[in-house]
């Protein structure tokens, strides 16, 4: 194969002179022209920067990166009618835990037991100052929610305190009870604001003797705290007030046909057997008083200085047991005058031939008032009674009647001094 010539060709000399002018006039126009539309193009393109192959590659970082650095330079304006939207963030799961109610100061509630649902008294009731109103449930099939209706009806909070005539001596038993359970639960949800769980569960006359005392009463209880509480959690669950009585020596037994237990021991059994987890207040009776609550000696019956005898033996005994654990609701406080029969019935004249007084009842009871409300651990006194001498003349041998501070002339001495302890102060 042939190599090829490396060498530069012999240079020829150009035929005549207008060849060279030629050529160089060519070079000459072609040089000026592209020199001219190079200097346009850079003028109108604003130069030759070229963005980096960063900024290339990753134009929406580079924006926010500027605009970040902007925001941090200048503080942020927020406007109550634009404001920056931050993602809630959802919050670590927690076990289920019931929480711990805060303690709720209890007010004073003041009412009476009526005679029926009808609330024949009420406007001395509103002018008193009562709030409450009790009724006695003798029978567990009757209903009661006309008789709730028309206390919420005429603003009063209602009381039912529930023992059965019929059956006091069933009690105890399995199948009756159930009965008992679901009729409280149906006032609870029916309205009622406070059941009284049973009465005075002490004696013979309301249970039966052969399992009576504190730990079978709060077996019941338990029961009928977890049904009402289902029912209606407002209900205020109040454990049956005893009898105050100190005939038993302390202890249980008879007297004569009738066989109960002290209400002290019975109350301390309670304790023991976990009632108090099981009730909202302490039922408590006090109607046999002949002295005013402030004393502390004089009774003229014998056994003077037993503490059911005064209205403050009775408070520091119950207070003492209970230990400021859960207040007292009196569910009955009445004082016994016969003055316009002129006796009383022989088992409850305890200082013949009338007790008392009119004017003494009206004063006793005010002044039992003003005491507890100063107590502090008193949550509600119902008076026993408001107006049972309205339709009930004749004393009988229960004398009711002469509990009445509606008086059988109607007149109500005991409505002033009542109204007088409700006032503040």
């Amino acid at each position: 194969m042939q190599e090829p010539n490396l060498e530069p060709p012999t240079e020829k000399q150009p035929a005549a002179p207008n060849v060279r002018l030629f050529i160089t006039a060519w070079v000459s126009l072609t040089l000026v022209v592209g020199l001219g539309t190079f200097a346009t193009l850079f003028w109108a393109l604003g130069g030759m920067d070229v963005p980096s192959a960063a900024a290339t590659a990753m134009p929406d970082v580079a924006a926010a990166a500027a605009a970040d650095a902007t925001a941090a330079a200048q503080p942020q304006e927020v406007t109550p009618d634009v404001l920056p939207l931050i993602e809630p963030i959802a919050p670590t799961a927690t076990p289920d835990v019931t929480p711990t109610p805060a303690p709720v100061a209890e007010v004073f509630g003041l009412g009476a037991q009526v005679i029926h649902g009808g609330l024949l008294a009420q406007d001395k009731m509103h002018n008193i100052g009562m709030t409450w109103a009790k009724l006695q449930a003798y029978d567990i099939t009757q209903d009661f929610k006309p008789d709730i209706e028309n206390a919420h009806r005429n603003n009063f909070r209602i009381l039912l305190s529930v023992k059965d005539n019929a059956n006091h001596m069933r009690v105890t038993d399995p199948d009756y009870q159930e009965q008992l359970l679901k009729f409280l639960e149906g006032l609870a949800a029916k309205g009622a604001d406070a059941i009284e769980v049973w009465n005075e569960p002490n004696l013979s006359r309301e249970w039966p003797p052969s399992k009576m005392g504190g730990a079978y009463y709060t077996a019941l209880l338990k029961q009928a705290y977890g049904r009402i509480k289902a029912a209606n959690p407002n209900t205020i669950v109040i454990s049956a007030a005893l009898s105050p009585t100190g005939a038993f020596n302390g202890g249980c037994g008879s007297i004569g046909d009738v066989l109960g237990c002290d209400d002290k021991p019975f109350l301390e059994k309670m304790v023991a057997s976990g009632a108090l987890d099981y009730l909202d207040c302490v039922g408590i009776h006090y109607n046999e008083g002949l002295l005013p609550p402030s004393a502390t000696s004089g009774d003229p019956r014998g056994n003077s200085q037993h503490y059911t005898r005064y209205f403050k033996g009775m408070l520091d005994t119950y207070l003492g047991i209970l230990g400021g654990t859960k207040p007292l609701c009196f569910t009955e406080l009445g004082y016994l005058s016969g003055e316009e029969w002129g006796t009383l019935p022989a088992n409850f004249r305890w200082n013949p031939p009338i007790n008392m007084k009119v004017a003494q009842q009206a004063e006793y009871l005010g002044a039992a008032v003003k005491l507890a409300r100063s107590a502090g651990n008193i949550r509600m006194i119902i008076v026993f009674n408001m107006d049972f001498a309205v339709l009930k003349k004749d004393l009988g041998d229960d004398p009711q009647a002469g509990y009445s501070i509606i008086r059988p002339n109607e007149s109500c001495p005991a409505c002033d001094t009542l109204r007088a302890a409700m006032q503040p102060g």
